[in-house]
């Protein structure tokens, strides 16, 4: 018993960054990204390579017949997995919040969420772009926007008003309307979806 928790001290000691990367994701609200950390993966990175060269060393000193070690390597095996499923599962959820945006908000990510991406997530979103609107274009002999309706509609038109001064919104069918802060219109539901993702537009239930 002394040793399993003297072992789970231990990999709670090595996995220390690596978690503190998921506690970082996780604190983030909804809708929001925490920046991308370099620092942090160089860090876990860093520390994964120190344990494989130990267990490298020590394994080669098993093998030419040294005892007591074997209980260590284990203990460093399992340290090594445990950063690797953490480092997966950072990447994983950032990817998903990611594609998750592009669902709710739409193909132009605003400056602020932007910054927080990486450069390999940035093209990441890029591609996945692609795929979606190549793939909707595909649907029907028109397209189909899947993204206009994150909820199956209870009405083609829908009651809104206005957050803050947006200017004019030309609807389908040639009319213009002034969207002014405070303003409530009764319009359609397709155009006003994105709308009201990007904080534009309030549904007035």
């Amino acid at each position: 018993t002394s040793i399993n928790a003297h072992h789970s001290v231990v990999l709670e000691m090595f996995g220390e960054k690596a978690l503190e990367l998921i506690r970082e994701l996780k604190r983030s609200r909804d809708g929001t990204l925490p920046p991308y950390s370099e620092d942090g993966i160089r860090q876990v990175i860093e520390e994964m390579r120190a344990l494989f060269e130990q267990n490298q060393l020590e394994v080669r000193a098993t093998t030419d017949g040294e005892q007591g070690l074997f209980s260590g390597i284990q203990l460093r095996h399992a340290c090594l997995e445990r950063n690797q499923r953490c480092l997966l599962a950072y990447v994983y959820n950032r990817m998903m919040k990611i594609r998750d945006y592009r669902w709710e908000v739409g193909s132009v990510l605003p400056q602020e969420f932007k910054l927080s991406l990486c450069e390999q997530e940035l093209q990441w979103f890029t591609r996945y772009n692609h795929s979606l609107a190549s793939y909707m274009r595909s649907i029907g002999h028109s397209g189909l926007d899947l993204t206009q309706y994150m909820h199956p509609p209870k009405s083609l038109y829908i009651e809104v008003r206005c957050l803050l001064d947006y200017g004019e919104l030309e609807t389908e069918d040639g009319t213009v309307v002034q969207l002014k802060k405070n303003s409530q219109h009764y319009l359609p539901r397709s155009q006003c979806e994105h709308l009201i993702r990007q904080g534009i537009l309030e549904h007035l239930q």
